[in-house]
């Protein structure tokens, strides 16, 4: 049964009746087997016996043993034979039509030339060519079958009817039966191997495109982000040095360590990125909820005004949402920094019951004495790639101005929510913290 109908059924009727559909379907040749065997049995025994309870073939001559001529011990012995032992041991070897299928046509050979019984030529002939591609083999099986009928009925009367009707309905239509649903099975098999070979081609070509894409980003990244960030870590270090005031020395001294760490990350995702062996996810710790205090205390050297407030009661929350809860912040913070620099900004954290509500506000731009600096450039893909975040964690984000001209980041994260742990937390996330 193919996926997509197991599907439909799955969708239609349940999920039992299609396992017992799929139960069924998996042994259906082995129930047809059956059903074979057990329906021509009683079929074999009467062609062997008949015409008038005696015997065909080159068996013939010893009809007189069942006629009531010979002692009654003799009588029953051939009866037994010819009437059971010989269609039942036939009528067996059907179960085993598609392994061992000589088994099958020697049996049918033996009943043809012994008691002119035809019946198992059908069911041989056909399972032959239905499921064996050998036609050598059956070729010469049928050579053997078409000389049965004439030598089996040479003892009888209506020779040629007989071995004519034989030839056609026994061995004609049954193998040309099954040489057409051979051919449909081959066919249908050899289209849906080609297929398959099809979809794994096609997800070599794609698993080629993502690589050969993913180095390309990573090309791109190390030739313009790691340049330009390692250009800007060694001119913060030289103005650390020449610097002669302490506010200067200590604003380029965060910028350089920044510009190290940014750096540090960004080889481990490059090295990620190409799929180099040596390379691996990022293994140093995740920021979590532990780590705020670092964050706030960097913005805060940078000028940024910060009220951090904590309500609620403060606990260990799980790994994954604690750091959507830190990104949250940080690019809350980043926000506020780039648009609305001088302006004052409230961190939040109500720590609930049933979930973690997180809402940073920040004030309108503060006044800015001489021409306002250039804001760095923006995507607008830091707010998108948060609310995604979010929403694998199970929660909500809102994100907003109010009226006199500040903004507001607001996220709420179910505590008791199961959420997917992930490898390289920031290996997949927009690094551009943009709204």
């Amino acid at each position: 049964m193919f996926h997509g109908e197991e599907e439909k059924l799955r969708v239609a009727f349940g999920e039992r009746p299609v396992r017992i559909w799929g139960w069924w379907w998996r042994r259906r040749y082995r129930f047809a087997d059956w059903f074979y065997a057990i329906a021509l049995w009683p079929w074999i025994i009467v062609f062997t016996l008949a015409p008038d309870v005696g015997l065909v073939g080159l068996t013939a001559p010893l009809t007189g043993l069942l006629d009531g001529s010979a002692a009654w011990p003799l009588q029953v012995v051939a009866l037994g034979l010819a009437g059971f032992v010989f269609p039942t041991a036939t009528a067996g070897t059907i179960l085993f039509r598609r392994t061992r299928p000589h088994w099958l046509l020697t049996a049918a050979a033996i009943m043809i030339f012994l008691f002119g019984n035809p019946i198992p030529i059908a069911i041989a002939l056909y399972s032959y060519a239905a499921w064996f591609s050998d036609r050598k083999k059956l070729a010469s099986w049928t050579l053997v079958m078409v000389i049965g009928p004439p030598v089996a009925y040479s003892f009888t009367t209506g020779t040629v009817f007989m071995t004519v009707s034989v030839w056609i309905v026994f061995i004609a239509l049954p193998l040309t039966a099954g040489l057409w649903v051979g051919t449909r099975r081959q066919l249908i098999e050899n289209l849906k191997e080609r297929a398959e070979r099809l979809e794994r081609e096609q997800h070599l070509m794609a698993d080629r495109a993502i690589s050969a894409e993913r180095t390309r980003i990573a090309r791109e990244m190390h030739d313009v982000v790691a340049h330009r960030v390692s250009l800007m870590v060694l001119h913060a270090g030289g103005l650390e040095v020449s610097a002669t005031d302490d506010r200067t020395i200590e604003t380029a001294g965060l910028i350089r360590s920044t510009g190290r760490e940014a750096l540090s990350e960004l080889r481990e995702i490059l090295g990620v990125l190409r799929d180099d062996p040596a390379s691996e996810a990022p293994t140093a710790p995740q920021p979590v909820l532990s780590d705020l205090a670092r964050l706030i205390s960097d913005w805060r050297a940078a000028g940024m005004a910060i009220d951090w407030r904590t309500t609620g009661s403060p606990r260990a929350l799980p790994a994954q949402l604690e750091r959507t809860a830190f990104r949250t912040v940080q690019e809350a913070l980043t926000n506020a920094g780039k648009h609305a620099p001088g302006g004052a900004v409230v961190v939040r954290m109500d720590y609930g019951d049933d979930d973690l509500e997180i809402a940073v506000t920040n004030e309108p731009p503060g006044p800015v004495t001489g021409p306002r600096p250039e804001p760095p450039p923006s995507s607008g893909y830091g707010l998108a790639g948060l609310r995604e975040r979010v929403a694998l964690a199970g929660g909500s984000l809102s994100a907003g101005p109010y009226p006199d001209g500040g903004w507001q980041v607001r996220a709420i994260l179910p505590v008791g929510a199961h959420v997917p742990e992930e490898t390289g937390d920031d290996a997949g996330d927009p690094h551009d913290t943009d709204r």
